[in-house]
């Protein structure tokens, strides 16, 4: 495999870019690595040049948030001709990532495509109008499964796999490469008892956007002040919705209370992490929760819902973490972790050991097997993994002796 094309709506240097962005372009840099050309199609936004090299991945981008859909296709196509910004290229294998709705690529690629699902997006349609919201979902749960009929797919979590199969995708072409992680910045020191706030403290690592619940870790908050007068809350990340958050927290009276980090450095996410004692992860839906490892590298456990979906996979429920069914169990959850140093700090640990599982160049070979096997035209499906950490084996031990 010499050449891959990666599709995706945003980039990481995107205002709104997150989790799924930079799985596309870890994967990216590490197949670079490897010796392929990567080339990524992506959208243009303000302060950001049509063409950027970016850790061995050339970076070509066109449109805004609908036109870089249409706009791709016709780069896609001329390129075949020798013509326009992807003039230049000759793919072996294309991703094609679907967040929400895909590029379609598989009309004009002339090489095998990839369908990339982090996640469905039944619950946030409603978010883009009522019209937008009922055309997004037919295309992506009715068009999209139709017109990747023989196309291979690739997902995140196991929770994502099945929820593919629920709308029509075979699972014999679902594979699953779950994300890697960072290592954790030199500057930084792992989370431990000496990093720690004096105080007892709740963070919060996502993008600022409704789905995401941050209401929810507020609302935690403003109940738990009445028992835990100390507590503190980080929210670490910045999105569209950051005032509407600011707002509430007013309205609760809890600003005194919460601190909007907004965007913050690499460097200054892991201190952050690493001096906090519970990470809430409130979000309506999850392909997998990045920040759920980046969290568990510091040995911070994780509070979050069940209906999530893709936290059931990259937590497990009272090993490494804590899964609720609603804002009252969030509540109960966090404030037993907040009390409890000993339930807190093994479940942190355990979280820590199985963060070393993930790895972003782990993820790229899996990444790159499910790619082999669409140029020699095969599926791959399944979970793409290396062999599980001791705290899954651990807890696969503990519910074989209770049976």
């Amino acid at each position: 495999m010499r050449e891959v094309l990666l599709l995706c709506w945003r980039d990481t240097g995107h205002p709104q870019g997150g989790g799924s962005e930079r799985y596309l372009e870890q994967v990216g840099a590490h197949l670079a690595a490897r010796g392929v050309r990567v080339t990524l199609r992506t959208a243009r936004y303000a302060g950001a040049p049509k063409r950027e090299h970016s850790a061995g991945v050339e970076i070509s981008r066109g449109g805004g948030r609908y036109t870089v859909y249409p706009r791709a296709l016709a780069a896609i196509a001329l390129g075949r001709l020798g013509i326009g910004p992807l003039g230049h290229l000759r793919p072996d294998a294309v991703i094609d990532t679907q967040n929400g709705i895909p590029f379609f690529a598989r009309a004009v690629a002339g090489a095998p495509v990839t369908v990339l699902v982090h996640h469905g997006h039944r619950e946030q349609w409603p978010v883009a109008g009522k019209l937008v919201g009922r055309i997004g979902w037919w295309v992506e749960s009715r068009l999209s499964p139709r017109a990747h009929r023989r196309n291979q797919y690739l997902t995140v979590s196991l929770p994502s796999a099945e929820e593919l199969a629920g709308l029509g995708v075979d699972r014999h072409r679902v594979a699953v490469v779950r994300n890697g992680a960072q290592p954790i910045p030199a500057e930084v020191g792992s989370g431990s008892a000496a990093t720690r706030t004096a105080h007892p403290s709740i963070v919060v690592l996502s993008r600022l956007v409704p789905h995401k619940q941050i209401e929810d870790a507020l609302e935690v908050l403003a109940v738990l002040r009445r028992r835990i007068p100390e507590v503190r809350l980080d929210v670490v990340g910045d999105g569209w919705w950051a005032e509407n958050l600011a707002k509430h927290a007013a309205t609760l009276g809890i600003a005194d209370a919460v601190t909007f980090h907004g965007h913050v450095s690499e460097q200054r996410k892991h201190e952050l992490l690493a001096q906090s004692w519970v990470h809430v992860l409130p979000s309506r839906k999850e392909g997998w929760g990045l920040a759920v490892i980046e969290a568990a590298q510091h040995g911070v456990p994780t509070v979050g819902y069940r209906s999530s979906r893709g936290l059931t996979d990259s937590i497990i429920d009272g090993v490494t973490g804590v899964l609720v069914e609603d804002v009252d169990g969030l509540a109960d959850a966090v404030e037993t972790l907040l009390l409890d140093h000993e339930t807190r700090t093994v479940l942190g640990e355990k979280a820590r050991v199985r963060s070393n599982e993930f790895s972003w160049a782990q993820c790229a070979d899996g990444v790159y097997e499910v790619l082999a096997s669409s140029v020699a035209g095969t599926y791959r499906s399944g979970l793409i993994a290396p062999e599980p950490s001791a705290a899954e084996t651990a807890d696969d031990e503990g519910h074989r002796a209770a049976s």
